[in-house]
Order: structure tokens, then C-alpha cells, then sequence
């Protein structure tokens, strides 16, 4: 039997098709431990995977076969090439392929969603997006001045919002960045919290921080926000300022009234990006307050300079019951409207 360049040989007969991969190293990494890799595109593309040794043989219809060997080659590809394969990585290239066949996939991207405009690169991690609307989204981020990531927890709204200003401020295109939140959920009970006003923000700016740390050496994280080359501040502190050469961010923007929406989106400064995140199920206004991010979509969104990424319960990449409570939800509320 001839193997390609890449120790990758394929035989094909009526009723399936068999893969022999030549190094019986990488071959444990491709299969996941207890084959979990293979049972997870066994489940996505209804299809049945047998392997013996260094050789798999698939079974199914010729499309959902077609679609299993292709990510079992890119898998295989991509540990020739010292990457790291693991059930995200499955995941991924499953939820891409499924995009592929609805012609939901990302323009101008390959297999893997990865044109090189739609992937992070930080100093300490190279991001990939792991669904087609987070390729969207990044790719937004690096056209428009201002971008709207709208959809339910878990769809990494926020998480690359951060990414790319980290990005950004690596690369020099950005001086500093800013990131900001409601503090709605205080309330008014904020001032009755001990220690100076950082420390009472710290629980609601959390994920902010944790979300820097993952994308930036911890160090380097302290330092920034010593020298204020990255700012978290509440909403209410953006008034009066005109934030230029900045990444601004502003985060669970649910719960910004019309008033305070209207005064970020106005802090547009010279040579700066914004991107509003928000989850229009989960506003903790007040009863009768309008929420200004579904204000500002609804105003918004025939603008042209203006990116508008829609995510929903198919974008969610946390355990999987948490797209299953959200469409679970969604469904209740559609029934109730």
C-alpha cells in the first residue's frame, strides 16, 4: 500500500472506507482515550468506526462516510504537523463540516474555519473559533470599528472580544484597552460593599479578568493595569470621555438603559474599536426599563459600518445541557410571548 506525505494511506470498497495511518505513535491521540474521538464523529454523522491496530474502516451512507473520513484526515494532518488533537478539536471540525453541508460556513475559510483572518494570535495562545458564527465574529472584529455580539451565554462573546484586543494591543495597533460593565447587578447596595470602589467591582468584573488572564501572562496582566494600558471601569465611568487609540469593550450590555448605551456607543474616539456583548435572555433591569442593547440593534442595524453577529444555542461551546437549557428556555418563552 503507497502513503502520501502525510503517512496517510486510503482504500476504498463498496460498502466502506479504510484508513491505515502509518505512524502508530500519533495514532492513540487520533482515536482520543477509550476512542472517544471516533464515537464522537460516530454520533454526529451516524456512521459506524471500526478500528484494529493502525487501520479504521468506516460504514454508513457515502455522504455521512465522505464527511467522517474527511475530519479523521484533517485530524491526522494536524498531528503530523505537532498540533494538539483533543475532543474540542473534534468538536470543532464537526460543527464546521455540518456548516459546510447547510452553506452556513464562514466565507472564504477552509474545513477547519481557519482563514487566517479568523483566528487570535497572542503572545501566550493561538485562538481558533470553534463554531462558524464565532469565525463570523472575529472576522467582524477585524473589519468594523464597531461590532455587536448578541446570543446566550457560553458562545464566547466576550472571551474573544478580549482575545482580539489583547491582539491588538501586542501588535501596536492599539494604545490601551478598556473594559467596562453595568453594575446592575449591585444595585444600590454597592456602596454598603467594603473597600474602595476597585475592590467592590472585582466580583462583577471577574470574568473580565479571568478572560485577560487566559489570553496574556499574569504579569504582564498586573502590569498593564498598573499603568492603566488596560482599564475596568463600571459603565457610569465612561461618561464624559473620548477613549481614542483604544479597544473598548463593554460587556452583559443587556443591561445598559437606552441613556447609557447611547453615552459608550458616543465615546467612539479616533484610530479605537468597540465591540457591545450582550444576552438579550438575561436583562436584570428594572421592570418597565428598556434594555439598551436591543435599542441599539434595533437603530442600528441597517448601518453598513456597523458588524452585527447573531449568536444562538447551536454557538454555545460549554457542556452541551447548556445549549439544551437555553433552547429549553427559548422555547417557553416563544410559547409564551
Amino acid at each position: 500500500m503507497n502513503y502520501d506525505s502525510k503517512g496517510l494511506a486510503i482504500s476504498t470498497n463498496q460498502k466502506n472506507n479504510n484508513l491505515v495511518f502509518e505512524d502508530n505513535r500519533l495514532v492513540p491521540d487520533l482515536y482520543g482515550e477509550q476512542n472517544t474521538n471516533l464515537h464522537q464523529i460516530e454520533t454526529a454523522f451516524d456512521v459506524q468506526i471500526v478500528s484494529r491496530g493502525n487501520e479504521i474502516a468506516i460504514d454508513g451512507k457515502s455522504n455521512d462516510v465522505a464527511s467522517a473520513r474527511a475530519i479523521l484526515e484533517t485530524l491526522w494532518s494536524k498531528l503530523i504537523n505537532g498540533e494538539d488533537v483533543d475532543r474540542y478539536t473534534v468538536d470543532t471540525l464537526i460543527r464546521f463540516s455540518e456548516a459546510q453541508k447547510s452553506g452556513d460556513a464562514p466565507k472564504k475559510s477552509d474545513q477547519n474555519g481557519q482563514h487566517p483572518k479568523s483566528q487570535i494570535r497572542t503572545k501566550k495562545k493561538i485562538i481558533i473559533p470553534r463554531t462558524p458564527v464565532q469565525a463570523d465574529y472575529i472576522n467582524a472584529m477585524k473589519s468594523y470599528n464597531m461590532v455587536f455580539g448578541i446570543g446566550p451565554a457560553g458562545t464566547g462573546k466576550t472571551y474573544l472580544a478580549v482575545a482580539n484586543a489583547v491582539q491588538m494591543l501586542e501588535e501596536g495597533k492599539i494604545e490601551r484597552i478598556i473594559l467596562s460593565r453595568p453594575a446592575i447587578e449591585a444595585g444600590e447596595r454597592l456602596g454598603f460593599l467594603p473597600g474602595e470602589m476597585k475592590e467592590k467591582m472585582d466580583p462583577y468584573m471577574r470574568p473580565l479578568y479571568d478572560s485577560l488572564q487566559d489570553t496574556m501572562a499574569i504579569e504582564k496582566v498586573q502590569k498593564k493595569l498598573a499603568s492603566e494600558e488596560i482599564e475596568i471601569a463600571p459603565l457610569a465611568y465612561m461618561r464624559g470621555r473620548t477613549l481614542n487609540n483604544a479597544c473598548v469593550i463593554l460587556d452583559e450590555a443587556q443591561n445598559a438603559t437606552t441613556q447609557q448605551m447611547l453615552m459608550f456607543l458616543t465615546r467612539l474616539g479616533e484610530h479605537s474599536r468597540m465591540v457591545i456583548t450582550g444576552d438579550p435572555s438575561q436583562v436584570d433591569l428594572p421592570s418597565g426599563t428598556k434594555s439598551g442593547l436591543m435599542q441599539a440593534r434595533d437603530y442600528l442595524s441597517d448601518e453598513k459600518d456597523i458588524g452585527f453577529i447573531a449568536f444562538t444555542a447551536k454557538d454555545v461551546i460549554r457542556n452541551k445541557l447548556v445549549a439544551k437549557v437555553i433552547q429549553a428556555y427559548d422555547r417557553h418563552r416563544e410559547k409564551h410571548k
